[in-house]
């Protein structure tokens, strides 16, 4: 038996991956000053990526101007690297565990192009809110609750609330 087919399904206990979560966030309160958050990554990427691309119109940018100065770049930010080694650790872990492959995991209701539409709207509509409520869910839900923020109760309570109302009809495509 090869060893990925012997790993294939063996995955942490969700209760001892919360518990590192929540520690993981109180290590970042006592370092940083502030808790976790994934959009301030892209806020850097973008920021960065504009720059490059039309330096004129991100100095003239009320927005971006903020972000940008002569000897830092947007890039080197904590955030930045917190999504890298997120991303790299998914890839060592998925690596180690034989689960990396080429595939859409999708209901035997719905097509491959049809899941992928659902994944990019959706991933332009949580990048839209982040935007508009100033940070993502890990930023407004872990960071915010973590402090006892009435605010991050509340994020958390919309954010898991409207899943489960856009769940039952999006239900179809997947039961």
């Amino acid at each position: 038996m090869k060893v990925t087919e012997q790993n294939r399904h063996i995955y942490w206990n969700p209760y001892f991956g919360g518990f590192l979560l929540g520690l993981i966030v109180l290590f970042t309160f006592y370092m940083t000053g502030r808790g976790l958050g994934a959009s301030g990554a892209m806020k850097s990427t973008v920021v960065a990526a504009v720059d490059v691309v039309a330096p004129t119109h991100a100095e003239n940018n009320a927005y971006y101007s903020k972000f940008i100065s002569e000897d830092k770049s947007p890039l080197n930010n904590w955030l930045v690297f917190e999504v890298l080694g997120i991303l790299i650790g998914g890839l060592i872990s998925g690596g180690l565990s034989g689960r990396i492959g080429w595939k859409v995991q999708h209901s035997p209701k719905i097509t491959k192009r049809r899941r992928l539409y659902f994944a990019l709207g959706g991933g332009i509509l949580f990048g839209i809110g982040a935007q508009l409520g100033r940070g993502c869910t890990s930023g407004a839900a872990l960071s915010g609750m973590s402090v006892l923020s009435v605010g991050g109760f509340i994020s958390t309570i919309a954010i898991f609330g409207t899943g489960y109302l856009a769940a039952y009809f999006f239900r179809k495509n997947w039961i």
